[in-house]
């Protein structure tokens, strides 16, 4: 079981998520409930949380902003976000803090469950394991291209490299395996064994080299520059661009004039 925090302001919704949905029956356990991000932060701060389902809108601290702090901490939770609000802002930023889904109230009990699938798909996929169903999915999978030749398999790598390359502000690894009708799993073994690198290591790269491009035009500013290709908070891109230049987004464009 994976462990799922809710947190809503509405105490009537959070009860209604937490009793009357039958988590249990699609991998996760309700560990925590929370009225607001703060609260939330602090718990998780000192207990084991894998994925959140989380409201947008909320006192002390919004979804937004707990999502922000998340991510400046390195706290792995899955986010799925919830809100009442048809605001392509907040799904955007949600988006680009790492939020899995967005989903607008009130929530069609089936989107949750598929949604809720995904996650969890996801999840075995980092732990490299499946739902039984997963597994039938992948050997098929791996049946069906063990008699491809091999440019059958450079040509699909092409394509989905070139897909991650049109959309890499918002990419990830399970909206690209929706992209292909490709098991999440087996898509995340497929990468690695075609290209050498995973998945999550090859977006990185793109989205870094992209940055180093627009770099070279002074007219933006770092910080836009890390919103184009995918990260929100500055410091959060300056870092991920030093990891991978050894030098910090300014340092780099004043080495290049």
């Amino acid at each position: 079981m994976y462990k799922l925090m809710i947190v809503d302001d509405e105490a009537k919704i959070r009860n209604g998520l937490h009793h009357y949905f039958p988590w249990n029956e699609i991998g996760f356990e309700v560990v925590a409930e929370a009225d607001n991000g703060k609260a939330a932060l602090d718990y998780i701060l000192h207990n084991p949380v894998d994925a959140m389902l989380c409201d947008i809108r909320m006192p002390v601290m919004s979804g937004i902003d707990l999502a922000r702090e998340l991510q400046e901490r390195q706290l792995k939770v899955k986010i799925v976000f919830l809100s009442g609000y048809r605001d392509f802002e907040y799904a955007r930023q949600a988006l680009l803090y790492g939020a899995m889904r967005y989903i607008v109230k009130p929530t069609k009990y089936e989107e949750l469950v598929e949604v809720f699938k995904k996650v969890k798909e996801e999840f075995d996929a980092e732990k490299g394991q499946s739902q039984p169903q997963g597994q039938l999915d992948n050997e098929a999978e791996t049946d069906e291209d063990a008699h491809e030749p091999q440019g059958y398999h450079e040509k699909k790598i092409e394509a989905i490299k070139a897909y991650v390359q049109e959309h890499y502000a918002s990419v990830t690894l399970s909206g690209t395996a929706d992209h292909f009708h490709m098991n999440l799993y087996y898509l995340s073994k497929y990468f690695k064994k075609w290209t050498g690198q995973n998945f999550s290591e090859y977006l990185t790269s793109v989205r870094m080299e992209k940055a180093a491009e627009l770099l070279q035009d002074i007219t933006y500013m770092t910080y836009e520059i890390g919103r184009m290709v995918g990260y929100e908070d500055p410091k959060h891109f300056s870092r991920a661009f030093r990891q991978y230049f050894g030098v910090s987004p300014r340092e780099y464009r004043e080495a290049e004039r």
